[in-house]
């Protein structure tokens, strides 16, 4: 009950913000959670599509916290390898990405675990928190893995090693993701790299490679897709 009155109280003080309704009203729902959250709510947002978006909004607020607390509930009942990968996962999810790495690395400890999913979500936690001189320790770990190649954590690999000015290394592993009828934001990043580095025939060629596998993209790619490949016929006009 007290995280559905906190989700109500944030929806109200979003809601209020978002439709410049009085200040006032922060007060009465603050200090008088649930009583002040419910005047609010007959007062100012009461109608049917309105409860819809309350419905929506409360979930969003309170379903992943809920879902954090249960998992750390189980956790300090049951301290094991699986209970914490599903704990950080979670965070992962949220992109708590701080609290994520804290539970994936004591994970790390246990040596009798394959820790291969653990060390890429690893990777891409890291270089979210601009860390990227982990995310390239972890990446070094598993860069020969067969798994790794041509995914997204192969592909963050690749980016934090162009921060650390290792440009020549960055451009191998980013140049792996280059695979037709995929990795469809990767490769519009790496045509956009290459352009950066005046290899503008390189970056021309991925970038017409993408352009027509478009063109076979089912309804919901093309939507998916619809801004990466808006970006792709920009650049190809600029060129």
């Amino acid at each position: 009950m007290y995280y559905f009155i906190v989700a109500l109280q944030v929806y109200c003080i979003y809601h209020l913000i978002k439709n410049r309704n009085q200040y006032y009203w922060i007060f009465l729902i603050l200090f008088v959670p649930a009583i002040g959250s419910a005047i609010y709510l007959f007062t100012q947002v009461y109608n049917k599509r309105d409860v819809e978006k309350i419905q929506e909004g409360v979930t969003a607020v309170l379903t992943p916290t809920k879902k954090i607390k249960d998992l750390e509930k189980v956790l300090e009942f049951s301290n094991t390898y699986l209970n914490r990968i599903n704990l950080a996962e979670a965070y992962f999810e949220m992109k708590d990405f701080d609290n994520a790495i804290k539970h994936y690395e004591v994970a790390l400890e246990d040596k009798d675990q394959n820790n291969f999913f653990v060390i890429k979500d690893l990777i891409s936690a890291h270089y979210h928190t601009k860390n990227y001189e982990r995310a390239v320790f972890y990446g070094d770990q598993i860069k020969e893995d067969s798994e790794f190649k041509g995914k997204n954590a192969q592909f963050l690999y690749g980016l934090a090693l162009n921060e650390l000015g290792r440009a020549v290394e960055a451009e191998e592993q980013l140049r792996q993701v280059d695979q037709r009828y995929s990795n469809y934001n990767e490769r519009l990043a790496l045509a956009k790299f290459l352009q950066n580095k005046g290899k503008e025939e390189d970056a021309i060629e991925i970038l017409n490679d993408l352009k027509t596998e478009s063109e076979h993209f089912t309804k919901p790619n093309k939507i998916k897709y619809k801004s990466t490949m808006n970006e792709v016929e920009s650049l190809l006009a600029k060129a």
